[in-house]
């Protein structure tokens, strides 16, 4: 006899996690594609068209695997809330080639008005798929941009997502944190295209070097760049889960009601 709705089991929680952030990507990337080789709007589209194709990520893939749509997130949920340290890499790699895929749309759809803005497949597009760094930005200020970004991100999380605090409900959740996206952008974004997940940039950066870009691994000066948008958000996330619990988690009362599965957006908020 059934007692309720059953997990949707890793095999479940993986594809929620690629079609998640699949949406992520086809919009994110999509908005980009369009302002840099279309010319059709500016900063402020690329803002909130990633921030909508966050929140629709994560209303897709929020009740099947939490939604975590970035490795950044994924491993600071391990380290700080319990998250299964079993279930990271494939998390990970569920994450990447959604982002994958989903860029290599893109870049298929958008082949025709790519290759007229640039025949070379250069820098002049390369950003369409990855971050650079703005000219003047050094790879050290990048790095440092990168971890306060993710840091900013999954502090936030946290507290949104936090049962005992003073989360919004959980319908609302994904609206907040494709918000939060939107203002990380508007006030994190000029140095280094604010990546802020390892995924969201690694995946559509090997789309675009299977695709043409020979330089995507590498910032215009030639020096690889493409470990920056890896690594320094997993030290942002950990930095930003590490400040949560020393600064707000550990003063706030004791729960209340049935608890939820680490690494789960509350489902009783």
């Amino acid at each position: 006899m059934s007692h309720g709705p059953e997990r949707p089991g890793l095999v479940g929680e993986l594809l929620a996690e690629f079609a998640g952030t699949a949406i992520l990507i086809l919009f994110g990337v999509g908005v980009v594609a369009q302002v840099v080789a279309g010319g059709n709007g500016g900063d402020d589209a690329i803002h909130w068209a990633w921030g909508l194709g966050v929140t629709l990520g994560v209303y897709v893939a929020g009740r099947a695997s939490g939604a975590h749509l970035n490795p950044a997130v994924t491993i600071a949920l391990a380290v700080f809330k319990g998250f299964a340290w079993s279930k990271v890499p494939a998390y990970c790699v569920a994450q990447f080639l959604g982002a994958l895929v989903a860029a290599l749309v893109v870049r298929v759809t958008y082949n025709d008005l790519i290759i007229a803005a640039d025949p070379g497949t250069t820098y002049d597009t390369q950003g369409i798929f990855s971050t650079l760094p703005n000219p003047g930005i050094g790879l050290g200020d990048a790095f440092l941009d990168q971890v306060v970004g993710t840091a900013i991100l999954v502090f936030v999380i946290f507290a949104v997502t936090e049962a005992r605090a003073t989360p919004p409900g959980v319908n609302l959740a994904p609206l907040i944190i494709g918000l939060l996206v939107v203002g990380i952008g508007m006030a994190w974004g000029v140095n280094a295209g604010y990546a802020i997940n390892p995924a969201r940039d690694f995946g559509p950066r090997v789309a675009s070097w299977l695709t043409g870009y020979s330089t995507a691994m590498r910032e215009p000066g030639g020096a690889f760049y493409f470990w920056i948008p890896i690594v320094a958000p997993v030290v942002g996330g950990l930095v930003g889960g590490f400040l949560y619990k020393v600064l707000v988690e550990r003063y706030l009362p004791a729960e209340q009601g049935a608890s939820t599965e680490p690494g789960r957006v509350p489902t009783d908020a």
